[in-house]
């Protein structure tokens, strides 16, 4: 645990809930409140906490974030506790006065603490403070009716809200960075701009399309109903040592090389490559996204081809090897002889001076988010203090880390300031690990964001390449209803899953190291119109925003698996079967309670592919065959016969 080093996280229009443990000693009562600051400084009035289950001396409060832009920014929070005088006279008060114990001294006592409460209020709510105090002084009035008239609801109301507060202690405090709401939840959709619109020259080779001809791809990937473009590298790439098709050594005169490795005598990180067209271009196509409801992601990958400007200008910020070469990027077994990773210790100041000013570029271009590439192999520190300078000036500009590596440091990746983060979801397959890490990353959620992506240029996992057209739906299924936001790089609705060899999860002909244009005019081989309708649930079900609020059901199968999501009164019920190869059986076991319901209630849950609408209760029989619907989304109601409002 961080233990307040580090901020936790919110979106605009979000509830956050305040917890904390709160006791003392004796048996006077206690009660504590939770002290708010805006990012502008002003300070929220009290949130009163409240207890929780007995015994526990856990005790919580709830704000409602503002929805609009206004709520981003860093707030603080401090609980403070406090012995509360009124609360034990009014526990106090009733059982002794009843008793005939110390009954005057008892009623004495209520009125001075109604004197001191009146005192501290304003003075237009004094008045019925005030006239208790004489109530409970009037000898002339029976000992209960002065206590009946003490506990009046309205004024014991009043008090709670104004309380005489004694022995106040302050924890320390704590902070919330607030991001906008894209921070949560989104559909990412990848591709490259350089595939869209290649086409033969006169002499039958393939050239790149442009961010002109990319534009023309943008309303079918809007029309999915995806919210951000994401773009790989869309700098110059190096010609030193560029890679051939399928990662070779050995390119032609017309191999374009990966994206990744950028940089070369047409510029650096600052440039665009001359092929996709002008910085202009750029521009128009960010204007057209955001016309078609969307936003753009650019890849923020810090390495250099050996002929980027800064290998020339600044060998310093690389490391050199004994025999004075520079060192390229590895991860054994994998060799990129087309990339010099940079290194941070030699002049940090000024190469942390250069990345801020190559983000605020972008930024001023109108990028709002960076997906930064392999943030894990660079200081920690660095990112702590980039990502806060940006913030500074910058509050809605969001960072997604692209870190497959160990748990602890994609974690500390969220704590120091990243806004969302790659996962281990790719890999996870089985019913039980697919609920053990989400219910994982749902309790890391105060910290750390999931991007479940289905695939990515560098990932096709072995389900995709042997499980068939049914086994890209269930992927699609999890992603983009388990998690607020999740991704699809291109060619995933063609189903594309031929890896370059057994074993491997590369692509064939990886669009990484070639041209890769496609056609999408077919719409009978297509998994658009299913990514489509994800998207649309997605829209209209506010529950589908969040993450905390996943809950698993029980099925009696090992391949069925079920969850649901609940905000107010929409709640959505996903029954998923993760096997492609064939139909699977189960009773799906529902905690009707956590779907805001009764346990033996019945309720009506419709079936957002099918339009079929079915009865259940707390237990119900399903059979799923991927070759037909491996899914049921449901959309709950209660049912007719239940009596529940709606």
């Amino acid at each position: 645990m961080s233990c307040g080093q580090y901020p936790a996280r919110a979106v605009t229009g979000e509830t956050v809930v305040f917890s904390a443990t709160v006791f003392r000693e004796g048996h006077d009562a206690v009660a504590a409140d939770v002290v708010v600051t805006a990012p502008d400084g002003t300070r929220q009035p009290f949130l009163r906490m409240q207890p929780g289950a007995p015994g526990t001396d856990r005790w919580s409060a709830a704000l409602a974030l503002p929805a609009d832009l206004s709520a981003q920014g860093m707030w603080s929070f401090q609980v403070e506790a406090w012995s509360d005088p009124l609360g034990t006279w009014w526990h106090d008060a009733p059982i002794k006065i009843e008793a005939g114990v110390d009954v005057d001294l008892m009623l004495e006592e209520g009125a001075r603490l109604y004197e001191r409460a009146a005192t501290a209020l304003a003075k237009k709510l004094r008045p019925p403070v005030t006239a208790l105090v004489k109530v409970l002084r009037d000898a002339s009035r029976e000992p209960l009716n002065r206590l009946a008239a003490a506990l009046d609801p309205d004024v014991v109301g009043l008090l709670n809200q104004h309380p005489l507060r004694e022995l106040v202690t302050a924890a320390e405090p704590r902070t919330i960075w607030v991001d906008r709401q894209r921070a949560l939840y989104g559909a990412w959709y990848e591709f490259f701009p350089r595939s869209e619109g290649a086409a033969p020259d006169e002499a039958g080779v393939l050239r790149t399309g442009t961010f002109r001809t990319a534009m023309q791809r943008l309303p079918s990937v809007a029309v999915m109903g995806f919210d951000v473009v994401y773009l790989p590298p869309i700098h110059p790439v190096g010609e030193v040592n560029r890679k051939g098709p399928n990662n070779t050594l050995t390119p032609g005169p017309d191999d374009v090389g990966s994206p990744w490795a950028i940089g070369s005598k047409d510029g650096g990180h600052d440039a665009v490559h001359p092929d996709l067209g002008t910085l202009a271009d750029f521009d128009a196509f960010v204007t057209r996204t955001v016309e078609l409801g969307m936003e753009v992601a650019l890849d923020l990958a810090l390495q250099c081809a050996p002929d980027h400007p800064w290998a020339k200008d600044h060998p310093e910020w690389f490391t050199t090897r004994l025999d004075g070469t520079i060192a390229y990027a590895e991860n054994p077994p994998k060799k990129y002889q087309d990339i010099y990773p940079l290194n941070f210790d030699n002049d940090p100041a000024g190469l942390y001076a250069e990345v801020l000013r190559v983000v605020r570029h972008w930024a001023a271009h109108g990028v709002r988010i960076f997906r930064v590439d392999n943030p894990h192999t660079k200081p920690l520190e660095f990112w702590e203090w980039l990502i806060g300078e940006v913030k500074k000036t910058d509050p809605d500009v969001l960072f997604l880390a692209e870190a497959f590596t160990r748990p602890a440091m994609m974690h500390e990746l969220g704590r120091i300031g990243f806004t969302q983060s790659y996962t281990y979801f790719t890999w996870r397959t089985a019913r039980a690990e697919l609920e053990d890490y989400a219910l994982e990353l749902v309790e890391a959620s105060d910290y750390m964001r999931p991007n479940f992506f289905v695939n990515t240029p560098d990932i096709l996992h072995a389900s995709l390449q042997y499980g068939g057209p049914p086994v890209f739906k269930i992927r699609a299924v999890l992603a983009a209803l388990l998690s607020p936001t999740y991704g699809v790089y291109a060619g995933y609705e063609l189903y594309e899953h031929v890896a370059v060899r057994p074993g491997s999860e590369e692509y064939l002909d990886s669009e990484k190291y070639q041209l890769r244009p496609r056609d999408w005019s077919d719409p009978g081989s297509t998994l658009a119109p299913y990514l489509t309708l994800l998207n649309r649930l997605r829209r209209e079900h506010p529950a589908l925003h969040w993450l905390r609020n996943l809950h698993i059901h029980a099925t009696n199968s090992p391949d069925v698996m079920a969850w649901s999501k609940v905000l107010g009164e929409d709640v959505v019920l996903v029954v998923l079967n993760l096997v492609p190869y064939g139909a699977r059986e189960a009773t799906v076991s529902l905690d009707l309670p956590a779907l805001g319901y009764g346990s033996n209630d019945r309720i009506e849950v419709h079936d957002a592919v099918t339009g079929s609408t079915y009865d259940w209760g707390a237990h119900n029989y399903v059979r799923l065959d991927p070759f037909d619907e491996p899914a049921h989304l449901f959309t709950v109601r209660a049912s007719a016969t239940t009596g529940v409002t709606t």
